[in-house]
C-alpha cells in the first residue's frame, strides 16, 4: 500500500495535499506536479511511502533541480513509484546507460549468440540462473542497499541528517512532526 502527499511551504506555514501518481511516469513529471503546487516558487516536498518497506522524499525549490532521498534503494527498485526516484544520476550511472544495455542485448541474443549465428547450446543445459531484471525496470541487484540520495534534504527544515537516516516505519509522520506540519499532513492521510 502506498501513500503519496505534497507539502507546500507558504508564508503561513505548510499546506498539505494528497496526490495521485497514476499519471506520473518520470521524475520530471513528479517535479512538474510539485511546481504546480508551489506558492511563489517556495519549497515543495513530495512524500512517497510504501508501508513498512521504504519511503522517498523529493524536494523542489523553485526552478532548482529536485533533490531526492530514498530510505531503502533496493526496496524502492522493486516498486514502480520507487523507480521514478532512482534516476541514473542518483544511482551514479551515465544517463541512458540502460538504453545502451538494452540495445546491446538486442544485438546479441539472450542466448549469447549474435543475430543470424546458429545456437550451439547443448540441449542438456543445466544452467539454472534466472534473469532477475524487470523488462521495464531497474535491476534490483545493481542498486545499493540502504539509503540513497541527499541525506541533508530536510536538515534546514528541522530534520537533521542523522535523524532522517534512523527513520523506518511511519516516516512521514516523523518528518511532518519535525517540520511542524503534522496536523496538516494528518488531514490528507
Amino acid at each position: 500500500m502506498y501513500f503519496a502527499a505534497l507539502l507546500a511551504r507558504t508564508e503561513d506555514g505548510w499546506e498539505a495535499s494528497d496526490t495521485e501518481l497514476d499519471d506520473v511516469e518520470t521524475l520530471s513529471d513528479l517535479t512538474d506536479l510539485a511546481r504546480e503546487a508551489s506558492v511563489d516558487e517556495d519549497t515543495v516536498l513530495v512524500f512517497i511511502e510504501q508501508e513498512d518497506a521504504w519511503f522517498g522524499v523529493v524536494r523542489v525549490d523553485g526552478e532548482d533541480d529536485p533533490r531526492i532521498f530514498v530510505s531503502d534503494a533496493t526496496a524502492a527498485a522493486r516498486s514502480s513509484y520507487g523507480e521514478i526516484l532512482l534516476t541514473d544520476e542518483l544511482l551514479g550511472r551515465e544517463p541512458g546507460a540502460e538504453d545502451t544495455i538494452a540495445a546491446l542485448e538486442e544485438l546479441v541474443g539472450l542466448d549469447g549468440t549474435e543475430d543470424g549465428d546458429p545456437d550451439n547450446t547443448p540441449d542438456n543445459d543445466t544452467d539454472t540462473d534466472t534473469d532477475d531484471d524487470d523488462d521495464d525496470g531497474i535491476d534490483a541487484d545493481a542498486v545499493p542497499a540502504g539509503p540513497l540520495g541527499d541525506t541533508r534534504i530536510l536538515a534546514d527544515l528541522g530534520l537533521p541528517e542523522a535523524e532522517l537516516l534512523m527513520l523506518r516505519t511511519d516516516a512521514m509522520v516523523e518528518i511532518a512532526d519535525a517540520l511542524g506540519a503534522a496536523e496538516v499532513l494528518e488531514t490528507v492521510r
